[in-house]
C-alpha cells in the first residue's frame, strides 16, 4: 500500500492484517500480557473467519495500541441494522502514541474506504458520556458524527453519506432477559474475554453466586442480542448493567452496587 503523507511527514507506517501476515502479526490490545494470550489466539480465528466478508483490522506498525478494526454493518456482530454502513468496532490510542494524529489518521482511512466502496456511512457505538470500552463521543462529533439512535445512556453514532441511518436492532431495546441471576453474553471477538470469564467464573464459585454465561458464536445471536453489545454485555436479576469488561476486582464492586439497586424485574 502506498504510504499517506501523514504516514511520510510522521515516519510511520501502518499494516492491515490480512490472511497471510495474520499469525505473525500482533493484535495491539494484549501484546506483553501473557495471560491474554489464549484471548489473543481466539481472537485471530474470528478475525480469520471474517476477513472474506471485508473485515477489516489496520493498526500502526510498532508495538502500542494504535488500531481501528471494523466490518461491513450486515456481517458486523453487533445488534445495529441498516444498509450500506461500515461499522467500527474499535478506535483505540493508548500510552505515548496518544496525540500524535493516529486516531484521526486511522478514522479519516475508514471514511475514505467507506466512500472508495460505495457504502451509505460509517457507525460506531459510543455513549453520553466517557464509558470504559467504548469511543468518546466527542472524538467523532467533531468530524460530522451525529446520533442517530439511543437506548439509555448508550448511542449509536454514525456519518451519514446519503441521509439514511442505522439504527439499532428492536431486540437490543429489550434490555431485559427471563434471567435473575447474573448473566453475561459474550463473543470472541476481544482478547480479554477468555481471562475475564475464567475469573468471573472463579469468583462466582468462590462466593456461590449463581452464573449464566452465554457465549454469542454466529452473526445471528449478535444481531438477536437483548441489549447493547459489541462483544460484552453484563445483565443482573434480569436487567441490562453495563458493557464493561469484567475482573474478579471490578465484578465484587459491581455486585454491590447492583445488590443495592437493582430490583427483581417481573418475569
Amino acid at each position: 500500500m502506498k504510504r499517506s503523507n501523514f504516514e511520510s511527514a510522521m515516519n510511520t507506517e501502518y499494516v492491515t492484517l490480512n490472511k497471510a501476515n495474520l499469525a505473525t502479526e500482533h493484535i495491539c490490545c494484549a501484546i506483553a500480557d501473557k495471560k491474554h494470550q489464549p484471548g489473543v489466539e481466539t481472537k485471530k480465528r474470528w478475525i480469520l473467519d471474517r476477513l472474506d466478508e471485508g473485515h477489516v483490522f489496520r493498526k500502526l506498525d510498532q508495538k502500542g495500541k494504535v488500531f481501528i478494526e471494523y466490518a461491513p454493518l450486515e456481517t458486523a456482530w453487533t445488534p445495529v441494522v441498516g444498509d450500506g454502513y461500515l461499522h467500527i468496532y474499535c478506535l483505540w490510542v493508548s500510552g505515548s502514541f496518544k496525540g500524535k494524529g493516529h486516531a484521526k489518521h486511522l478514522l479519516e482511512e475508514c471514511i475514505l474506504a467507506a466512500k472508495r466502496l460505495n457504502k451509505a456511512g460509517v457507525c460506531i457505538l459510543s455513549s453520553k458520556k466517557k464509558t470504559p470500552f467504548l469511543s468518546e463521543k466527542p472524538f467523532f462529533m467533531k468530524r460530522g458524527f451525529e446520533v442517530c439512535d439511543s437506548i439509555d445512556d448508550y448511542e449509536l453514532l454514525a456519518l451519514s453519506f446519503h441521509g439514511t441511518k442505522p439504527t439499532f436492532s428492536q431486540s437490543a431495546k429489550r434490555q431485559t432477559i427471563a434471567h435473575e441471576e447474573l448473566t453475561i453474553y459474550y463473543s470472541p471477538q476481544c482478547p480479554y474475554i477468555p481471562n475475564c470469564i475464567e475469573q468471573i467464573s472463579t469468583y462466582c464459585d468462590t462466593n456461590k453466586i449463581p452464573l449464566r454465561l452465554t457465549k454469542v458464536d454466529t452473526l445471528e445471536k449478535a444481531k438477536a442480542a437483548p441489549c447493547v453489545f459489541n462483544n460484552w454485555a453484563v445483565f443482573y436479576k434480569g436487567k441490562f448493567q453495563t458493557v464493561h469488561l469484567l475482573n474478579e476486582g471490578y465484578l465484587a464492586k459491581l455486585m454491590k452496587s447492583m445488590e443495592q439497586s437493582a430490583p427483581s424485574m417481573p418475569l
